[in-house]
């Protein structure tokens, strides 16, 4: 079953962005309640924050945290079906940050959530209205190009038929489970449908379950149409770090190239997919611990 999530030392909803983003803030353990918080960006698009929960908590040791569910996901729901584009998310990220009062936010960012860092930081450039990143902490970033996503979803694909998780899941489905256990079946079954993600399956066990609205993925990622971040990573100049599995189902060399466009250090783990706080969470504290060293009072 998935590891109990700790009570935020406060919570509430954002009343600056055009939709209200339900939010929570983690104290750092140090007691430092007046620190610049890091903003910890989810993956999706069309997730919630709680995935990456409790693990990423660690980061709350010398560090607060704030993260919110971003526009169409989670306990941010919007009142229509109205598109959410990658402009969208920019934007409320950068309304966020204001109604927080960080003037120039760490942005850590998992998955989707590290490719809103890198778009957030490439329109600051040219943007008055957005506060610029002081770093950006990346970690298993959504793919860069269009060609890389395509051979993303190819992999994810074929990864999630692998005779082990097929048979798996054919065994849980025959063993009358869902009558007898409707919770436990309902967890396994999440975690069968994202264990094409591991390095290796069998460690796609206790995780925080989650729900990815379509439409708000669908809308997403059409609005960035046929993109290359590349060529506008180039001109960020951030201290970053991008830390990969290399077992992730996104192609390696599509983060080697956002670390050389960035100019930032790349960290490649061994025995490692796409969730690196599970599969190899000490050599993630070990990449992303010195760079964010201590939290500024």
């Amino acid at each position: 079953m998935p590891h109990p999530i700790p009570q935020p030392a406060s919570a509430g909803y954002t009343t600056t962005t055009p939709v209200p983003l339900y939010w929570v803030r983690y104290e750092s353990a140090d007691g430092g309640a007046d620190r610049q918080p890091l903003v910890v960006l989810h993956g999706g698009p069309g997730a919630d924050h709680r995935y990456l929960l409790p693990q990423l908590l660690h980061l709350a040791r010398g560090h607060d945290l704030v993260l919110y569910d971003q526009r169409g996901g989670g306990q941010s729901r919007t009142p229509n079906n109205a598109p959410i584009g990658w402009r969208d998310h920019v934007a409320d990220l950068a309304a966020v940050c204001r109604e927080f009062g960080i003037v120039a936010p760490t942005l850590v960012g998992y998955s989707w959530g590290a490719m809103l860092a890198m778009l957030y930081a490439m329109q600051a450039q040219g943007d008055a209205e957005l506060a610029a990143p002081e770093r950006l902490a990346l970690i298993s970033p959504a793919p860069v190009t269009a060609e890389y996503r395509a051979a993303f979803d190819e992999n994810l694909r074929r990864r999630g038929m692998a005779p082990q998780i097929v048979a798996e899941r054919e065994e849980l489905m025959a063993s009358g489970a869902r009558e007898r256990d409707p919770e436990a079946y309902r967890q396994r079954i999440f975690e069968l449908g994202v264990a094409g993600y591991f390095a290796d399956p069998a460690e796609a066990r206790d995780l925080t379950p989650f729900r990815v609205v379509g439409r708000v993925q669908q809308s997403t990622w059409e609005s960035l149409g046929d993109f290359d971040l590349r060529p506008g990573l180039e001109r960020v100049r951030v201290p970053a770090v991008v830390v990969a599995g290399r077992d992730d189902p996104i192609p390696t060399a599509s983060s080697v190239d956002a670390a050389r466009a960035l100019r930032a250090e790349l960290v490649l783990l061994d025995r490692c997919g796409h969730v690196p706080y599970v599969e190899q969470p000490q050599a993630l504290w070990a990449a992303l611990d010195p760079f964010l060293g201590p939290s500024p009072v």
